[in-house]
């Protein structure tokens, strides 16, 4: 008999099952409210940046519709129901991605200083340069924002190191990081961005191993919070904005799935 390794379900994933589960079982009829990360999070025993890409799941399925401001409304599925994106093997979340981006892209960062030549410094400012640009679309800010950090591998010569940090930054053009950037991304959010960018480039042209690190690490740390937004329920309600909960709706049963806070999603 052959034996496979069995893999771990992703957090995000268990959660977004059970949610789609009580959503099935009519526990939450199409135009019903979710209830908030808050109260989803604390029930669940998780976090709520585990909850939000779950719900960002869902949502990218056709199965809820977020409503900044207002809060998470199932909704009818499209007439050709969306298969489940994660089939076989499921895409990490983005937290999972932005933290393990941290811990890489921080270590590089503190070697690159010893190896850092005028060339790497003058294509590292050529980028900068092009992000401070008006009038670019995300697309064109996003592969920007590859191209400094792939660039940023690119100082220790390894092309290994190279791939690794390009695999994991496209990462972000996954559906859920795509719908996840759709709320969270701004002219403002990019703007902070390339001046964390700019904190790393400074780092490095003045050969300070420790701070080019910490600004990497403050810069991913920084884009974990800037998604981490909540989406901003405006009322406690599961019912369509200005209803009353339904008493019938069994919120209550979302149990299972317990984890501590902090471990791994």
């Amino acid at each position: 008999m052959p034996i496979e390794a069995v893999e771990t379900s992703r957090l995000y994933r268990q959660i977004a099952d059970q949610l789609r589960h009580l959503i099935e079982s009519g526990e939450f009829p199409v135009g019903s409210r979710l209830p908030s990360e808050r109260e989803l999070a604390d029930k669940l025993g998780v976090s709520r940046p585990s909850v939000r890409e779950a719900l960002i799941a869902l949502e990218v399925e056709g199965r809820v519709r977020i409503r900044m401001g207002s809060g998470v409304y199932v909704v009818d599925p499209p007439v050709q129901a969306i298969a489940r994106l994660w089939s076989d093997r499921p895409p990490e979340g983005p937290f999972e991605v932005l933290k393990a981006r941290e811990l890489i892209e921080s270590a590089i960062c503190s070697d690159a200083v010893g190896l850092v030549e005028p060339a790497d410094i003058a294509a590292l400012d050529m980028v900068l340069e092009q992000m401070a640009a008006s009038g670019l679309s995300s697309d064109d800010l996003v592969a920007l924002d590859r191209s400094f950090h792939v660039a940023l591998a690119g100082i220790l010569r390894n092309g290994v190191l190279v791939r690794c940090v390009g695999d994991l930054f496209d990462q972000r053009i996954s559906p859920y990081f795509r719908q996840l950037a759709r709320y969270f991304e701004s002219p403002d959010s990019w703007r902070r961005a390339v001046a964390e960018h700019r904190a790393i480039r400074d780092a490095l042209a003045r050969g300070d191993g420790a701070a080019a690190r910490e600004a990497m690490r403050r810069h991913l740390q920084n884009s974990q919070e800037r998604f981490s937004q909540s989406f901003g329920d405006a009322g406690k309600s599961n019912g369509p904005a200005g209803a009353k909960a339904d008493p019938n709706q069994k919120n209550g049963r979302i149990t299972g799935l317990k984890r501590k806070q902090g471990e791994a999603r």
